[in-house]
């Protein structure tokens, strides 16, 4: 927010530099991007001299340029050559001198020693666009012999720069969103720094109602909740003109193009303030009614930009007896606004639900100076004050008749915040001991009212701009920002507790492992936005459309919901770079997922049926080995993933005891494979994406997916225990079988079953081949499947071997149907 000294000034005795000011500010929590010099002409009118011009001569070589000789009140007179046609010798005129930079826009020239037509000259007498002052180039300027040679120009015109400060005003502090809010906020750290401000807020004491009985604008609030306070003033006979020149200067210095007295009026006062204003062309008020209500889903309304918005129901409108006017507290309509025909208006001055007015202007992807002081909070009880400030205003720079009373609709009046603070509250969260009459001074100068004291506890009475300052803590961090944060020493003595590891801490580390072993690997990290579209879970069955969280205010329909699964994120950036010629990816990413269960009892609170999760997502695609010269192309395979995906849990210390497999068939892949714990719970899945999935994202190669739930993960990693043992001192014995099982026998459950059979001695079990084909029966295939066994503590002998094997061949023929080839 652009904030004029200048104009700070006009509320305080300020002695401060710009620098000084800014510096203060963001002491106080208005922290000050930057200071920028304003100048009311380009330039300044610096090396511009009022001049005499002694005498005037026709030039021998120009049939209409002059030789002139000019007293610019230093007692040596210069020779200028001017081709003005009104320049004539006893004239006071504007002289740029040599040296002088004038400006043209963007452009910019100076003024050189220079010979014209063999003649030389010292100088350039002006015209009024020559230095900005105004747009005639009629002829040079001609002043009034009042004016002395030799003053400055810039004092003759009385320029004077002014300086913008660019303050960032945050969210919670929409009480310092104008001047006066400022300068408020800013005299409470000049007395707290040993300087008298004198903050003055301008009067309104003239205020009078010219024609009590006059014909005035009535006003009916339908929607109460929408609008909890609405005030409206009935002005006549007023004059639309261009604003005086003080008024220009001020908008034109916070970047603001005045268009008339009237509409400057409002920007003016809103900008002084902080309290939006509205003004209607009263003739254009059908019925000589306001009615404030909300309109049917889906009117047409055309704002101000000359853009047909459809309105929702939710949108409250000013309107009046047959349509809408304005959409309150956001944007005005392009019928209703003032224009140089105006000649009777109406001035709103209204208090609006800051949610209507949040919702209202995402709604219609609108941000404009009054919604965003609306959105956060404006002053119910000051609404009165800026009307009369403005109806002022009004009649003093466009003439005008009061008509009528002010109308003011309050039907439930917003109090004062009441807050309790002790001493001793103030103390233990400041880390210091305030005295007590410096923490009242404090209040004092932020305007907060003390009620009461007793028992070294305050009572206090918040006012209501201080929308952020409802409770002890808040009024605690305004006294210690105007106390001064730097005022609070650090003492000789640190309490501290030890530092411990955290489970974040550990998800952390292991996260930093896996990454490095992935990209080791050849994957590159993505990241991707928590944010998608709805339409990807649009008719799904694993991730429905029902259990989205879903954004009250989305920005677009492509940002409207949170990702349930990291999948589609992914599938973007392969599609980005498969379309740019990078069909070869590897590519993972940690991302948080979220739930939403409708089913959830809300009982257990408001957030019950949200759940969100970490995950870890790896997508492989196109070739494995591609272009080289020692090895033949190759393409990636499911098989490939499944081996990254157990090299994880391998590297994360994962029993894979405490792991179950199973086939699945989904309608985002066509075959994969979920990985669960013993008692149920998924932690990840691997397959192969779908085509349909593919196709909306325009991928024609296969991508293979995994997801693993990082959170459960992380769980089943914390029962790794790391154990040391010495090598062991006796041989294992490998024993290989071909067996023959149903084609729909996966070799996990062959792995599964002999695992049970043998839990000691049996270390491994690995598949070597795969057949299927002729000399098999039909439905069949064959497994060649190896058998690690090994005591630690002896030799194991033949009969212990054969005992084994024969245990894990009967109970394959007895669970799996398998036979031995």
């Amino acid at each position: 927010m652009n904030i004029s000294y200048n104009w700070l000034k006009d509320y305080l005795n300020l002695t401060l530099t710009p620098e000084e000011v800014s510096a203060a500010l963001t002491s106080i929590g208005l922290e000050t991007g930057g200071i920028e010099e304003v100048q009311t002409v380009k330039g300044g009118l610096e090396g511009l001299v009022i001049g005499k011009v002694l005498t005037c001569r026709e030039h021998p070589n120009s049939d209409h340029l002059h030789i002139t000789t000019v007293d610019l009140g230093n007692g040596e007179p210069v020779q200028i050559v001017c081709g003005a046609p009104n320049v004539a010798s006893g004239q006071h005129v504007v002289v740029a001198t040599v040296g002088t930079v004038l400006y043209d826009g963007d452009t910019s020239f100076t003024i050189k020693k220079s010979k014209i037509r063999g003649e030389e000259s010292f100088g350039m007498i002006c015209a009024e666009d020559e230095i900005g002052i105004g747009e005639s180039h009629d002829g040079i300027i001609v002043l009034p012999e009042t004016a002395v040679p030799g003053t400055l120009a810039k004092d003759y015109y009385n320029i004077k720069s002014d300086y913008v400060l660019e303050v960032d005003i945050t969210p919670n502090r929409v009480d310092a969103a104008s001047h006066y809010g400022v300068a408020r906020d800013l005299a409470a750290y000049l007395v707290r720094n040993g300087y008298t401000p004198d903050l003055r807020k301008p009067l309104v004491d003239g205020f009078k109602i010219d024609n009590l009985s006059g014909d005035a604008i009535k006003v009916e609030v339908q929607n109460t909740e929408a609008c909890p306070r609405y005030c409206g003033l009935t002005i006549r006979n007023v004059k639309i003109s261009e604003s005086p020149e003080w008024l220009q200067q001020r908008l034109h210095a916070i970047g603001l193009r005045p268009i008339n007295n009237v509409v400057d009026i409002t920007n003016y006062v809103l900008h002084e303030t902080g309290q939006p204003l509205h003004c209607f062309d009263l003739n254009k008020i059908k019925g000589g009614k306001v009615i404030v209500k909300t309109l049917p889903e889906g009117t047409k309304f055309v704002t101000l930009d000359e853009t047909e918005r459809t309105l929702s129901d939710r949108d409250l409108m000013i309107c009046n007896e047959s349509e809408g006017m304005c959409i309150a507290g956001v944007f005005g309509g392009l019928d209703s606004g003032v224009t140089d025909k105006t000649t009777d208006i109406f001035l709103e001055s209204a208090y609006f639900n800051p949610t209507w007015v949040r919702k209202t202007a995402r709604r219609h992807g609108l941000n404009t100076d009054s919604s965003f002081r609306y959105e956060r909070g404006a002053d119910p009880n000051n609404l009165v004050y800026v009307l009369k400030r403005a109806a002022l205003l009004v009649k003093e720079l466009a003439g005008g008749e009061i008509t009528g009373n002010i109308v003011d609709i309050y039907p439930q009046k917003i109090e004062n915040f009441k807050v309790e603070l002790a001493y001793e509250r103030i103390n233990s969260l400041v880390g210091k001991v305030i005295p007590a009459d410096i923490v009242k001074s404090i209040l004092e100068s932020l305007e907060i009212e003390i009620l009461d004291e007793r028992d070294g506890c305050l009572s206090l009475s918040v006012p209501t701009y201080r929308v952020d300052v409802q409770r002890d803590v808040d009024v605690i961090e305004d006294i210690l920002r105007i106390y001064g944060y730097n005022n609070v020493e650090f003492t000789d003595n640190v309490h501290s507790n030890l530092s411990y590891k955290t489970s974040t801490d550990t998800s952390h580390q292991l996260q930093n492992l896996v990454a490095e072993q992935l990209t080791g690997c050849g994957f590159n990290e993505i990241m991707n936005n928590s944010l998608t579209r709805s339409a990807y879970y649009a008719s799904l069955e694993t991730y429905p459309e029902s259990h989205c969280v879903r954004l009250l205010n989305p920005l677009s329909n492509d940002l409207n919901v949170l990702r349930q699964t990291l999948l589609f994120g992914g599938l973007e950036s392969v599609a980005y770079n498969v379309n740019r010629r990078r069909p070869d990816l590897k590519f993972y990413e940690f991302g948080n997922c979220y739930y939403f269960n409708p089913a959830a009892s809300v009982e257990k609170g408001v957030l019950a049926p949200y759940s969100e999760t970490q995950h870890l997502g790896l997508w492989v695609t196109g070739n494995r080995v591609s272009g080289s010269w020692a090895h033949p192309d190759e393409k990636s395979s499911v098989y490939e993933l499944k081996a990254y995906v157990e090299n994880i849990f391998i590297r994360l210390g994962i029993n894979f005891g405490r792991l179950q497999y199973t086939q699945v068939s989904t309608d985002l892949f066509s075959a994969a494979l979920n990985i669960a714990t013993r008692d149920g719970k998924q932690i990840a899945v691997i397959g192969i994406v779908a085509k349909k999935v593919l196709k909306g994202f325009d991928i024609d190669n296969d991508v293979f997916y995994a997801e693993l739930n990082w959170t459960l993960l992380m769980k089943e990693a914390a029962h790794n225990k790391v154990l040391y043992t010495d090598i062991p001192k006796f041989q294992p014995v490998k024993r290989d079988l071909a067996l023959l099982v149903d084609a729909s026998v996966p070799f996990v459950e062959i792995e599964k079953v002999a695992y049970e059979t043998e839990r000691k001695l049996l270390k491994e079990v690995y598949l070597f081949d795969v057949y299927e084909g002729k000399n098999l029966e039909a439905g069949k295939k064959s497994y060649a499947v190896t058998f690690i066994l090994q005591d630690e503590n002896k030799t194991l002998n033949d009969k212990q071997i054969d005992s084994i094997m024969s245990r894990i061949i009967n109970n394959l023929q007895q669970k799996l149907n398998a036979k031995l080839r």
